[in-house]
């Protein structure tokens, strides 16, 4: 049957990595022209496909390679490489810009001060992008960082300054026409947006940092456990 060599052919290209986890498929119309099918025809291929767990479909998406999707544990401080690392997947940066400048209003008012080093780049897991980041640092703190320092270690460990915790807010979104060219998504497609706002031991901000995350690539985990009921609950908050 069509559907038969079709569903094979792409299985063919799955176990041979020219379709790489998490990597998006032509849509079912590019599909049906490469193939001579309908749509019916390639749906049909595809269903076999996801089946059998190799390939799977979100709105807004499409459909896409099957992918472990990454996972960031909000239980403590802590960098998304450095969980990637201690589950054994290969993760890297790609710096997009990197520049000393005038801080806009929204990092002004976060982080007290009128000068920041800013810093945008793509995070890719096994070869795939799976966030587009930004950083935000008070130049003082950031005075002496080169382009190659970020690009191989984190900030947490470059400031040198001992962190005390952070604040993170997490809100559904969608992906904008420059990310979606950057992350290899479709412009508008579901995405997980994140202000990240970082403090150190004496109280002070010093980082500000804003991710999107494509959502058919990534989670958040947050371990709940058993609090007395006299601490104040510090999960959601309603906004309007």
């Amino acid at each position: 049957m069509r559907y038969l060599a079709i569903a094979d052919d792409l299985r063919r290209q799955l176990a041979s990595g020219e379709l790489a986890a998490g990597r998006l498929l032509p849509s079912e119309s590019e599909l049906g022209r490469a193939y001579a099918a309908s749509r019916v025809t390639v749906r049909k291929a595809l269903d076999v496909l996801r089946e059998e767990g190799l390939v799977d479909a979100r709105q807004g998406f499409g459909w896409f390679v099957s992918a472990a999707p990454v996972e960031q544990t909000l239980g403590r401080l802590g960098t998304i490489e450095a969980q990637l690392a201690a589950s054994g997947r290969a993760s890297q940066r790609q710096v997009l810009d990197f520049r000393f400048t005038a801080a806009r209003a929204r990092v002004r008012k976060v982080l007290g001060v009128d000068r920041v080093l800013e810093v945008r780049r793509v995070n890719l897991v096994d070869g795939v992008p799976f966030a587009r980041v930004t950083v935000w640092c008070p130049s003082d703190l950031a005075r002496g960082l080169s382009l190659e320092d970020v690009e191989q270690a984190t900030f947490h460990d470059l400031l040198g300054v001992e962190l005390a915790g952070a604040t993170q807010a997490i809100a559904a979104g969608a992906v904008s026409a420059a990310d979606a060219e950057v992350l290899g998504v479709p412009e508008g497609s579901p995405a997980l947006l994140v202000e990240r706002l970082t403090r150190s031991t004496s109280g002070a901000s010093v980082l500000l940092s804003e991710h999107v995350f494509p959502g058919h690539l990534t989670r958040f985990v947050v371990e709940l456990t058993s609090v007395d009921r006299s601490l104040a609950p510090s999960g959601l908050q309603l906004v309007r």
